[in-house]
């Protein structure tokens, strides 16, 4: 079993890519991005579109796609993760729905510039399934449901099965039936992020790899290969934003990870099932992310050990034996039927996340510098509302995305070590807790995941 390399996804490929060249010295431009990832390149991206003039450079330490964008789950999903009712100190209910329907919208946006710009990422339109694995997991996606009704999701968009229905989908093992969300996307990340990168060089956007940033301030980026002096500044570093200078505490860097399966028989699929290559989830408090991939592998996805002391990222994807022994138990549990297949590859990544747990983006126009992150695990499609929301904040466009209650927002930072670690653990042992409470017969709803919830702000 390989353990890093990255991901899986590039081995999927052929391999780690070669790295263009790295800024040769000192050079201007309009606006200068900092990381090639998603955000970034979805950012140069519809800035080029609305103004093919504009001198965009993207710098990135190591390669485009490096990041989470080269490692997730391949949800695209338009997901609303975060908290509707914290929005509402930025904006209105209306406002808050505005954003529920942009993210929705993000998935065909995405496959319509993928078919645009000849981008092959292995999509395949399905449906998001949350699967419930207990009674109190059942119960407690019902009330979920309940409350996306309450907020006017659309009778279309979401409903609920119960275990028999859910079980002719996918063969899961104690299933007690599932919440179903239309309209998402399954996604070789890796394929995207690439795919992705070309097409914004096409439009003539310059990406200086191999070029650590070590210093942004207004109108000056600085690296170890030289400067860049741009009027506009974009911080697209997401989950390793922690690592710039001053930065330590707006996000913090919580690990996920994966692991995927060798290729399985026809005779295993036949008993599984997932012939709609739904995009799955389980209701657990520690819950887990997975896809049946192009070749017939589970890729499956979880927290694992969830933060590393002080904010400290992964090498090259290499994640720890515990978090594979997790990963592997989970597979196990929820498909019995896979305990003699062998376990491929496993690789782990970072998520930002903010101090109430809700994404943001936004533009100081005093500074010129922008962001966008804190995506909390649904990067894929918000990333691409980011940069078109971004593309329009640069431009200085009044639009209904940069009216959105996330644009511009402030939030807190994170607590100083080693508080910060202490509530990461803690929490998240807190959720394992409960979640063997809650599978235990007749057991109900656990008070330690809200005590868990609570402590951290989630």
């Amino acid at each position: 079993m390989r353990n890093g390399d990255v991901s899986f996804w590039y081995r999927d490929i052929g391999g780690l890519p070669g790295k263009r060249p790295a800024l040769p010295g000192d050079r201007t431009a309009d606006v200068c991005i900092v990381g090639a990832g998603y955000t970034g390149l979805w950012t140069a991206y519809y800035l080029k579109k609305a103004d093919p003039g504009l001198d965009i450079v993207i710098l990135e330490r190591e390669f485009a796609g490096f990041g989470a964008s080269g490692r997730n789950g391949g949800w695209l999903s338009g997901g609303f993760a975060w908290s509707r009712e914290k929005y509402l100190s930025t904006g209105s209910r209306d406002g808050v729905r505005e954003m529920v329907a942009a993210m929705m919208g993000t998935v065909e946006e995405v496959i319509r510039v993928c078919e645009a710009e000849g981008i092959d990422a292995d999509i395949v339109r399905t449906d998001e399934m949350r699967a419930a694995t207990s009674a109190v997991q059942w119960e407690r996606i019902q009330k979920d449901f309940a409350a996306e009704k309450a907020w006017d999701v659309p009778a279309e968009d979401i409903h609920l099965i119960g275990a028999e229905e859910a079980r002719a989908r996918i063969n899961i093992a104690n299933v007690h039936g599932a919440m179903i969300t239309r309209g998402v996307a399954r996604v070789q990340p890796a394929k995207l992020v690439r795919g992705l990168a070309g097409a914004v060089e096409r439009l003539g956007v310059t990406i200086y790899e191999d070029t650590a940033v070590t210093g942004l301030e207004k109108g000056l980026v600085t690296t170890a290969r030289g400067t860049v002096r741009a009027p506009v500044i974009i911080r697209a570093t997401e989950g390793f934003t922690a690592g710039l200078p001053g930065l330590s505490r707006t996000w913090l860097p919580l690990n996920s990870a994966q692991i995927v399966t060798e290729p399985l028989s026809e005779a295993l699929w036949r008993e599984i099932g997932w012939n709609g290559h739904e995009i799955l989830g389980d209701g657990a408090h520690a819950y887990c992310y997975a896809q049946r991939t192009r070749e017939g592998r589970i890729a499956m996805g979880g927290r694992g050990v969830p933060y590393r002391f002080g904010s400290q990222t992964d090498v090259n994807g290499q994640t720890q034996p515990e978090t594979i022994r997790q990963l592997t138990e989970i597979l196990h549990r929820h498909f019995p039927q896979t305990k003699g297949a062998r376990i491929d590859h496993a690789w782990c990544g970072v998520l930002g996340v903010p101090r109430d747990w809700c994404a943001t983006v936004g533009l100081d126009p005093d500074t010129g510098i922008g962001w966008a992150g804190g995506y909390v695990g649904v990067g894929v499609s918000t990333s691409n509302l980011s940069g078109r929301t971004l593309s329009d904040l640069v431009l200085r466009k009044d639009t209904a995305l940069t009216r959105l209650p996330w644009v511009n927002r402030k939030v807190r930072p994170w607590e100083p070590e080693p508080l910060r670690w202490l509530g990461v653990h803690t929490m998240y042992r807190l959720f394992h807790m409960a979640d063997r409470q809650e599978a235990r017969p007749g057991a109900g709803p656990s008070g330690l995941a809200r005590f868990a919830n609570a402590l951290t702000g989630r």
